[in-house]
């Protein structure tokens, strides 16, 4: 079998079991086992595949037609600007959230803290992006840290990662937090994409009730984590923009929405400022 009818054969099967975009994802996961970029298939494509190659994407094209995503498939996403591994124990990092990379290096800052930080992509991003910042990453998952440390290492990104539980026991403060938390509501988990729902870690995609729980936490902890002035940047639902923003207003935060490249609202930013409305700082004596 030559890569070009292995590439036929593996879009047809994929088609055939109802995946959307099946030929874009045959070529990505061809090419992972090929070890070379999916445009390099037609160059290669009157080359003879091999039997261990075959057997592999045999393999690996049943489980995408079970509906596995591919990222999980192949062991890594490409993010920004970085490639980045992925398992079972984190979410595959999307498209989407490289408005809330951007958003945050548009903002001054020196040190940052992310909450839920699963597979490290937007600390490591961030920090690769930044020479001389200093960065920690939290997550509730011990598995999902593990991979977020590996990325770092290969990345070479030097950033610290810790277990918590949002703010719980950490200390210091930081110039920018940045969260990508879990926001779907319960009531709509089932409406997901299998590929989403089956595969992905529940607790990374939903709070278990309205998915506003952890903007509230985010909230309500922001301004004994950060620097005075400091920036906080999360990313949330495109129908979630105003409720989040109420939240922070509500802490005290000067807050804006930021859309994605489809016009989606994508990220509340919300600044803290050195004072809570209405105080009145205390003159020297």
């Amino acid at each position: 079998m030559t890569v070009a009818e292995a590439r036929a054969t593996a879009s047809a099967r994929l088609r055939a079991a109802g995946i959307e975009g099946a030929a874009r994802d045959a070529d990505r996961i061809l090419a992972a086992i090929l070890g070379c970029e999916p445009g390099r298939l037609r160059i290669i494509g009157d080359r003879d595949l091999g039997e261990d190659p075959a057997r592999r994407l045999d393999a690996a094209i049943a489980a995408r037609a079970r509906r596995q995503p591919v990222a999980q498939i192949v062991g890594y996403r490409d993010f920004h600007a970085h490639r980045f591994e992925v398992t079972r124990d984190t979410l595959d990092p999307r498209p989407e959230t490289e408005t809330l990379v951007e958003a945050a290096l548009d903002l001054p800052w020196q040190s940052v803290l992310d909450l839920g930080t699963g597979t490290g992509a937007i600390l490591i991003s961030v920090l690769a992006a930044r020479p001389g910042a200093a960065g920690l990453g939290t997550d509730i998952s011990e598995p999902a840290l593990e991979v977020a440390r590996r990325n770092a290492a290969r990345i070479g990104v030097r950033a610290d990662f810790r277990r918590a539980d949002w703010y719980a026991g950490l200390d210091g403060r930081f110039d920018l937090i940045v969260s990508n938390p879990p926001y779907i509501a319960l009531a709509e988990m089932a409406g997901l994409s299998p590929d989403v729902r089956e595969w992905e870690p529940h607790g990374a995609l939903t709070d278990g009730g309205d998915g506003l729980g952890a903007y509230r936490v985010i909230a309500a902890g922001a301004r004994d984590r950060l620097r005075p002035g400091g920036h906080v940047l999360v990313e949330i639902g495109p129908s979630q923009g105003r409720a989040v923003q109420t939240l922070f207003a509500g802490a005290g935060a000067e807050t804006r929405l930021i859309a994605d490249l489809d016009g989606r609202d994508r990220v509340v930013s919300a600044r803290f400022p050195p004072f809570p409305a209405g105080a009145v700082p205390k003159s020297p004596r």
